[in-house]
């Protein structure tokens, strides 16, 4: 028999709904950053070591373009290392701050309005040939972006009791696919391997510029949003009896009691979960991370295929974010957890088969061939599994503190998959430099895929939350 809530819980949709525009700046963001950035410094290495454009090495001695991957994993790895330190560090200053406007909302300002600024700056540099300054704003970027992130999300679980966490978490999911969404269509439309592939004297500096300056303006719209509709003290104050009550239908093996240390059960859970996440990441983050340049050096197509792969991976991904909680109310977030990875796994690979076309594409700018199709079917199921992953693992985490420790907590959390995304930039490209061959990069996932999978079905139990009643229909949207 279900046990009868003491306090009826409700999942505030419109809430969670603005709360998901923390996310929709963060993925917006992070979205240019990745799909941008490893091109820009494969292209500025190339000048560095051989004296020539990397589209100019490309065409000569494309093996010479691995070589410098490397190089470019250690500066996508000091970027993640700094994250590594910080969100930790703002996590748990978070818990601790008290202002007029919450805890959580003077970290998302500031860190949005100095990424902000600074964003636009990294294609000026980069087109101007100047690494130091690339290099130093990418680095500012960063860190006030990690300021912003650990708050931003974790403002989620502070007003949203328990039971509830994995079905907001795909609704502010859903949000943030949406902010990537934006600089995915801009992508597709100021294609990057056109400035590239051109010479140095016909590359505009607005095919790259555009991209930043709208990312820094919709981040600063979401952040306004998210400080004008979200009172953060008052919600606090409005959901302590559901938030009490989300403590004790929560899905862990012992209860949580800030007065005592850690059980054994918790802490294992805790560490497992992070373990098998830190690998998931390696493998997700690799692909993330080199999925441009794989495109354009390796594939020889256009880099406005990449922007296409995101969208048909980002509508997967939001119909995974869309079931998932569903999924885990009826077998658990372990086991859809581990389903995902499965499908993420087939996915990776159908990739390991896949080489370039030799087919040269109509109207082809450069001579690139045409796309290989079957990437856009792995894109999607990769999407979806991954949803099913990222949905149910955050929840997880949190399930396992307080809501005094939220902030230090998502910390641990991101302090895991940023340890793992610090790692894997700088082995795949010692790999890549070693094997000198594109194929290592679906491999490696799949291994690292596997090895998640392995962790996580071994030593993480399947703690299902006692059942609890939604409202639905117009009153869950009732205002605040």
């Amino acid at each position: 028999m279900n046990e009868k809530p003491q306090v009826e819980l409700k999942l505030n949709y419109k809430r969670t709904f603005l709360i998901g525009f923390a996310f929709f700046g963060i993925l917006l963001l992070w979205q240019v950053y990745d799909s941008w950035c490893p091109t820009f410094l494969t292209d500025i290495f190339a000048r560095r070591m051989y004296g020539i454009s990397s589209a100019q090495l490309k065409a000569g001695d494309p093996a010479k373009i691995l070589n410098v991957q490397w190089l470019v994993g250690i500066i996508m790895a000091c970027d993640n290392l700094a994250a590594l330190i910080l969100l930790p560090i703002f996590g748990n200053l978070s818990d601790k701050t008290q202002t007029p406007i919450g805890k959580r909302m003077p970290y998302i300002l500031t860190g949005t309005f100095v990424s902000a600024v600074a964003f636009p700056f990294i294609p000026f540099f980069f087109h101007h040939n100047n690494m130091l300054g690339m290099v130093l704003l990418m680095g500012i970027v960063l860190m006030f972006m990690m300021m912003y992130r650990n708050p931003a999300v974790a403002l989620m679980p502070d007003i949203t009791p328990k039971p509830l966490r994995a079905k907001a978490n795909g609704i502010i999911n859903i949000m943030g696919y949406f902010g990537g969404a934006f600089a995915t269509v801009l992508g597709i439309f100021l294609k990057l391997s056109d400035y590239i592939n051109a010479a140095d004297e016909a590359r505009k500096i607005w095919t790259i510029e555009i991209p930043f300056l709208v990312a820094s303006v919709l981040m600063v719209i979401s952040a306004l949003v998210l400080f004008f509709t979200i009172r953060e003290n008052e919600i606090a104050e409005e959901m302590k009896d559901q938030m009490a009550e989300g403590e004790r239908l929560a899905a862990i093996a012992t209860p949580v009691d800030d007065s005592r240390p850690m059980s054994k059960a918790n802490k294992i859970m805790l560490l497992a979960i992070l373990g098998a996440e830190f690998l998931w990441f390696m493998s997700d983050n690799a692909i993330g991370t080199y999925i441009g340049n794989y495109v354009i050096y390796y594939l020889n197509s256009v880099s406005s295929a990449t922007m296409v792969l995101t969208i048909a991976g980002g509508l997967a991904s939001v119909l995974g974010f869309a079931i998932a909680g569903a999924i885990a109310d009826k077998i658990g977030r372990k086991w859809t957890i581990s389903c995902g990875l499965g499908i993420t796994f087939l996915a990776l690979v159908i990739m390991c088969t896949v080489a370039p076309t030799g087919v040269t594409a109509p109207n082809a700018a450069h001579g690139e061939f045409t796309f290989p199709p079957v990437l856009y079917a792995v894109w999607a199921i990769k999407g979806f599994g991954m949803a099913l992953v990222h949905n149910c693992s955050f929840p997880m985490v949190v399930e396992l503190c307080s809501s005094k420790k939220i902030g230090r907590f998502t910390g641990y959390y991101y302090a895991s998959s940023m340890s793992a995304q610090t790692v894997t930039p700088i082995l795949l490209g010692l790999m890549f430099n070693r094997t000198g061959a594109w194929r290592t990069l679906p491999v490696y996932s799949c291994v690292l895929t596997v090895l998640s999978f392995i962790v996580f079905t071994a030593l993480v139990k399947n703690i299902k939350a006692r059942k609890v009643e939604n409202v639905v229909g117009l009153e869950a949207l009732d205002g605040d």
